[in-house]
């Protein structure tokens, strides 16, 4: 990427309380359009509680954030969510997920759902249940629920959790053509070193607090730079 780089998450003293527990302690920093980052640390560390701020599932105790210059509320319609467990409805396939989820997307440019499906290598006319698909394929369905509105910013929660080898491979090659188009993703990790084809920067935290940011290598996988 070329120019000054366009910030489009920025924290600010940002903490989260949950009465006398702190999820998140003064965290400031700031994120770029088009990069990947992957945020690193131990369970509790904050990772998913950050997430969750900037996608606007949470709101701040103290401090601020803004996401497109806005707060994160007004902007939703440019944020892909992904949460750890998947947001799947088991008894529903795959496409029936997903054209029930874009119903909800109501004055929404979505894609088609059948689209989302093969972005993320689904067959969308697969009649099995969500409940019998493998744990690759529901994070892939799970990455395709949150690509239907067509999202600038995808936060993505553990997407490589549970996956074999072979489907993390494929996961990171869908997150890496998804970099590519020019979105900005920020993922969670306990894996470091199968991420770290794809990032940009690295974001450590730890017990709420941020406690590193560390620039990348260009990033190595096929098709990942913009």
């Amino acid at each position: 990427m070329s120019g000054t780089p366009t910030t489009i998450v920025q924290l600010k003293s940002v903490s989260r309380l949950y009465g006398s527990f702190a999820a998140l302690r003064q965290v400031t920093i700031s994120f770029d359009a088009g990069r990947c980052y992957i945020l690193l640390g131990e369970n509790g560390a904050g990772k998913s509680t950050l997430l969750r701020t900037i996608a606007g599932l949470l709101r701040p105790s103290y401090g601020e954030i803004t996401v497109f210059g806005v707060p994160p509320v007004e902007r939703r319609d440019r944020i892909g969510y992904m949460s750890h467990a998947p947001m799947l409805y088991d008894e529903l396939t795959g496409i029936e997920n997903l054209r029930y989820f874009a119903s909800l997307y109501r004055g929404r440019a979505c894609i088609a759902p059948e689209e989302a499906m093969l972005a993320v290598g689904l067959d969308p006319e697969l009649t099995r249940p969500v409940s019998q698909y493998s744990q690759g394929m529901r994070q892939r369905a799970s990455l395709a629920r949150a690509l239907l509105s067509q999202p600038d910013l995808l936060l993505l929660d553990e997407p490589f959790s549970n996956l074999d080898a072979a489907s993390a491979a494929q996961m990171l090659a869908l997150l890496a053509r998804l970099r590519a188009q020019g979105r900005t993703i920020i993922l969670t990790t306990h894996q470091r070193e199968l991420a770290a084809p794809l990032a940009d920067a690295f974001v450590t935290m730890q017990a709420g607090s941020l406690i590193s940011v560390e620039q990348a290598a260009q990033p190595q996988t096929s098709g990942a730079t913009a």
